[in-house]
C-alpha cells in the first residue's frame, strides 16, 4: 500500500479514535498511521497486556501482517506446524490429516504460523508506538456523540474529538451499544477452557508438531505448539446448557477440567496433568447486525462479528477488517468508505461465522454414530480427493485482501 498514492482524501478524515487496544485496534491503528493519519487508541485497561494464550495466523492473516511490516517481527515468536489434524478422542485415529508447513506457503502465498497472543499483542504495541499511534490506558468509554463537524467521544477522565472513531472494543463492545442499543450476548451453549503448558512438563508421551483437533462426543480439545515449540497450547470445549457466571472469562479449576477428559487419548491427558492454570471462557455470539456504521463510526472485528473458535480465524477475520477499513479510509471520504468496507467485509465476515459454527457439530460427533460416519467420510475424502478439501480451504486462507480491487 503506497503512502504517496493514498494521500488525496486526508482532508475529509485526518484524525482517528480507535476505541479497544486488541489485536483489531492495534492493526488498524498501525495501518492509517503507516498512511499518515493521526491515531490515537483509548484502551480501558490500566496496562497494555494481553489475557489469552495462543491463536493461529493462517495465510490471509499472514498476507496482511506482512504488507504492515509485522511478519519479520514475528517470525522469532512462531511456531511452524507441519499438519492440521482431525484425531479420535480415544483411540488417535486419524479422520483428517492436510499437509501445512511448506504446503501451504507454497499454495496460499504466506505462512501458517502459531504464535503466542501476548507476543503478537507486544509486537503490535512497539510498532504503533514506532509509526506514532498514541496510546491512552485506563480510559473507559461512557458515551458518544456526533455532529457535521466531529466525533466527540466521552470518556470517564475527558472529552475527546477526531474525525471518525473505530470501535474495535470486543465483543462486549461498549461503542456497539451506543451506536444500537443495549443487546445480551447469546450464550452458544458451549464453553472454552484455554492454557498454555511448557512441553517439558508432558510427560509420557511426544507431542506431534501440528494443529490438531481431538473429537469427542459433546466436546473436542485442540493442542499445538507455540514459541518454537517451548509451549504447548490447548483450548478444550464442552458443550454446557447454561452460564451463569457475571463474568464472561474466569478462572477455571484443572481438576474439574482433567476430570472432563478423562479416558481419552494419552496425547490429551498428558497435557492436562501439566496443567497449572486454566482459564474458562463463555462463548458467546450475536445476531448479525443491521449495519457496522453510523455517520462517524465505524465498528471492527469481534464488536459486529464475534467469531466461534472452530475455524480458528477470529483474530484473523479483525486484521482483514482493518486492512480493508484502512484501504478504504485512504481512498475515499470516510462515508464512502464506511460503506465500501462494510459491503465487502460483511458477506466475508458472516460466511466465516457460519462455517465456524458448523464445524462445532462436526468436532462434537453430533449424531452419535452418524457424526463418526462424517468425520470417517471426511477422512477418506482427505486422502483420496485432496482437492476437496483444499478447496474448502481455499475460501479461507486463499482470501487475499491486499489485492482487492477496493
Amino acid at each position: 500500500m503506497s503512502k504517496e498514492n493514498t494521500v488525496a482524501h486526508f482532508d475529509q478524515a485526518k484524525h482517528v479514535i480507535v476505541v479497544g487496544a486488541g489485536i483489531g485496534g492495534l492493526t488498524v491503528a498501525l495501518g492509517l498511521a503507516k498512511q499518515g493519519f493521526h491515531v490515537r487508541i483509548f484502551e480501558q485497561t490500566s496496562a497494555l497486556s494481553e489475557v489469552g494464550a495462543g491463536l493461529q495466523l493462517s495465510p490471509n492473516a499472514m498476507k496482511v501482517l506482512r504488507e504492515f511490516g509485522i511478519k519479520d517481527r514475528l517470525e522469532s515468536h512462531a511456531f511452524t506446524p507441519q499438519k492440521a489434524c482431525i484425531r479420535d478422542y480415544h483411540s488417535g485415529r486419524y479422520y483428517l490429516e492436510a499437509p501445512l508447513g511448506k504446503h501451504i506457503e507454497q499454495r496460499y502465498g504466506a505462512p501458517y504460523w502459531h504464535i503466542h497472543r501476548a507476543d503478537l499483542h507486544k509486537e503490535l504495541v512497539q510498532a504503533c508506538y514506532s509509526a506514532g499511534v498514541e496510546i491512552e490506558l485506563d480510559h473507559k468509554v461512557l458515551g458518544y456523540r456526533e455532529d457535521h463537524k466531529n466525533a466527540t467521544v466521552l470518556l470517564e477522565n475527558s472529552t475527546e474529538h477526531a474525525d471518525i472513531v473505530i470501535g474495535a472494543d470486543g465483543i462486549h463492545s461498549k461503542m456497539r451499544e451506543l451506536m444500537l442499543g443495549v443487546q445480551a450476548p447469546i450464550f452458544t451453549g458451549q464453553v472454552a477452557w484455554r492454557g498454555t503448558v511448557p512441553a517439558a512438563a508432558i510427560k509420557g508421551t511426544m507431542m506431534e508438531p501440528n494443529a490438531t483437533v481431538w473429537a469427542g462426543p459433546n466436546k473436542h480439545l485442540v493442542t499445538y505448539y507455540l514459541r518454537g515449540g517451548e509451549w504447548v497450547n490447548f483450548i478444550a470445549v464442552e458443550e454446557r446448557a447454561e452460564w451463569r457466571s457475571e463474568s464472561w472469562r474466569e478462572a477455571g479449576d484443572v481438576e474439574e477440567l482433567r476430570s472432563k477428559f478423562v479416558g481419552w487419548h494419552p496425547e490429551v491427558t498428558s497435557v492436562l496433568e501439566a496443567c497449572d492454570e486454566t482459564f474458562l471462557w463463555a462463548l458467546n455470539g450475536r445476531p448479525t447486525l443491521p449495519k457496522w456504521h453510523d455517520e462517524r463510526l465505524v465498528l471492527l472485528g469481534d464488536a459486529c462479528h464475534p467469531m466461534l473458535p472452530f475455524m480458528a480465524q477470529g483474530a484473523a477475520m479483525a486484521i482483514e477488517d482493518a486492512f480493508v477499513l484502512v484501504t478504504t479510509l485512504t481512498k475515499y471520504p470516510f462515508k464512502d468508505a464506511f460503506e465500501k468496507y462494510e459491503s465487502v467485509r460483511k458477506p466475508r465476515a458472516t460466511a466465516v461465522q457460519r462455517q465456524s459454527r458448523d464445524n462445532a457439530a462436526l468436532y462434537h460427533m453430533h449424531g452419535g454414530w452418524e457424526g463418526r460416519l462424517k468425520l470417517k467420510a471426511l477422512g477418506v475424502a482427505s486422502k483420496y480427493f485432496s482437492r476437496i478439501i483444499e478447496s474448502k480451504l481455499d475460501n479461507i486462507y486463499g482470501h487475499d485482501v491486499t489485492t482487492l480491487a477496493l
